[in-house]
């Protein structure tokens, strides 16, 4: 899985992929070809809690 800052590019990669939010984040994922993911997003509300500790 591709961590990128822009999904567009991906998406034109292959016809029939789509975009998806789960948990905060966006994912790309693609039925014709599984092994073409990316996602896109940062740190979690969480994660900058525990970075200011």
């Amino acid at each position: 899985m591709k961590v990128v800052n822009s999904l567009k590019s991906l998406k034109a990669a292959a016809s029939d992929t789509q975009i998806v939010r789960r948990r905060g984040k966006l994912f790309l994922i693609s039925k014709s070809n599984p092994r073409l993911k990316a996602r896109q997003g940062g740190t979690s509300k969480k994660a900058k809690r525990r970075a200011k500790r």
